[in-house]
């Protein structure tokens, strides 16, 4: 997936005019945000498990080293195969390369956030091998030619209607507008792919150090198909995806789906240790573990570490304004909202996803919905300051930031200006009280009226009113 993130702004205005998108991100917004709402009233002690998370994510940072080579060791030993990946391509490369290596001609995809990151599809399908998502959202984008909009529910931007033309087109199939119909008939379209693919790809929720295990979460139990029923199964995963034992598993998954789509379980938990054993029905006959660092590890013990404790559930964006508005599509690259403001800038280079963490109105809500923790309001206030240290916000920014700084530090120059601001904002305000429009803050006062303020500075009201109680 290209990185587009430069476009922010230009790609924000358009799904703003997008009707449709509209009334399918305020469908979206209901099901997320009430779901989970309901799920973690119901689970109790939520705020404890979700500081013992926490806990439970930085002491894996903290030993991430220690922790990657107990699971390489343990992998190693049930048969796998691990490799290092340090960038995307590097991740690609050794794709492509067991696939050569085996004469691969189709692979089946779990869905998988990190191969979306390394372009890994395009590689793949350059190399001759045919790469079909069995994901029931990745599979709809795949035959929309789309990238993800959402990291769980990746076509949660599209209406069933929309679905219904892409089905017809690629099934030849009469239309069909019933759910249930029509996830019966993705389900007869994948099912030979299952069975014909050479290669299964997977993504991993975790990886387990103690026992060498990756651990997939899904829905639609498309995981255990593609794990299990391919000779040869790939796994491809963030390094920063590990955690020391199966106890620590209990405590995320507790929080993950519950986060996610307000499900006290997931359906389908996908753990995979090694190769298929001789007394065994299935399983692969190969299995291979890349493990990919592609800017992760520039994160490590620097100011943005606490983004490393993500667990990938969506709920940022689900409670973020400005995602429920935009989608993700605006965003221009594999991660959207509050996560992607984060991990994009630092991912890519903040010169090349400047606007990201300007995308934000700091309600706080992303943190309060966090399952561990993190602080993505003030992780996107130190990437504002770099950006501001850097010179790479517009210069009348810039300009404006100084002369506010200059003026705050000068507390008689401040309330001097103050008050000549708060006469001029009254005397915009006119009869109705409310200003239309400000100068230099046009997005601002686009879409809404400011109400007009009394005149008189907030310590000129206090001062008055302290003499009247005398």
């Amino acid at each position: 997936m290209q990185v587009q993130s430069m476009f922010f702004k230009q790609r924000a205005s358009e799904k703003l005019g997008d009707e449709l998108l509209q009334g399918n991100m305020r469908k979206a917004k209901g099901k997320f945000v009430d779901g989970r709402a309901k799920a973690v009233a119901e689970f109790g002690v939520w705020e404890e498990v979700r500081s013992h998370a926490a806990k439970v994510r930085d002491r894996a940072l903290a030993n991430l080293d220690a922790y990657l080579l107990e699971f390489e060791a343990n992998a190693t030993r049930r048969g796998a195969v691990v490799h290092w990946a340090e960038t995307a391509e590097e991740a690609c490369a050794i794709i492509v390369g067991i696939a050569r290596a085996n004469g691969v001609r189709k692979a089946a995809k779990s869905k998988s956030m990190v191969s979306e990151e390394v372009n890994l599809n395009e590689a793949l399908e350059a190399a001759g091998v045919e790469v079909i998502e069995t994901d029931l959202g990745e599979y709809i984008l795949q035959l929309a030619h789309e990238p993800p909009s959402h990291i769980v529910a990746p076509a949660v931007h599209k209406s069933k209607e929309q679905v219904a033309e892409l089905f017809v087109k690629a099934h030849g199939k009469p239309r069909l507008t019933e759910i249930p119909a029509m996830t019966r008939e993705a389900r007869e379209a994948l099912r030979g792919h299952f069975l014909g693919a050479d290669m299964g790809i997977s993504g991993s929720n975790f990886v387990i150090a103690e026992t060498g295990t990756t651990l997939t979460v899904t829905n639609e139990g498309n995981a255990d198909m593609v794990t299990t029923l391919p000779r040869i199964h790939v796994v491809i995963t963030g390094i920063e995806k590990v955690i020391g034992t199966l106890e620590d598993f209990a405590t995320l998954i507790r929080l993950l789906p519950r986060s996610a789509i307000g499900q006290t379980v997931t359906n389908y938990l996908t753990l995979t240790t090694g190769l298929k054993m001789p007394d065994e029905a299935d399983g692969p006959e190969q299995m291979h573990i890349v493990l990919v660092d592609a800017g992760r590890t520039k994160l490590v013990g620097g100011p943005m570490q606490e983004m490393l404790r993500c667990i990938r559930c969506g709920a940022c964006m689900n409670h973020c304004p400005v995602y429920q508005n935009v989608g993700g599509h605006a965003y221009g690259w594999v991660y959207p909202g509050p996560m992607g403001s984060i991990l994009t800038p630092v991912y890519v280079g903040l010169e090349n996803a400047g606007d990201l963490p300007n995308a934000a109105t700091f309600c706080h809500e992303c943190a309060v919905a966090c399952p561990v923790k993190i602080p993505l309001p003030e992780l996107m206030r130190k990437l504002r300051e770099q950006q501001f240290d850097r010179k790479l916000r517009p210069w009348p920014e810039r300009l404006a930031i100084a002369a506010w700084a200059f003026a705050v530090k000068r507390p008689a120059l401040y309330a001097f200006l103050s008050g000549i601001g708060a006469r001029v904002a009254k005397w915009m305000g006119g009869r109705e009280g409310l200003i239309h429009s400000l100068p230099g803050l046009d997005g601002w006062t686009k879409g809404r009226d400011m109400p007009a303020p009394a005149g008189r500075t907030f310590r000129e009201l206090y001062r008055q009113r302290s003499l009247e109680r005398r």
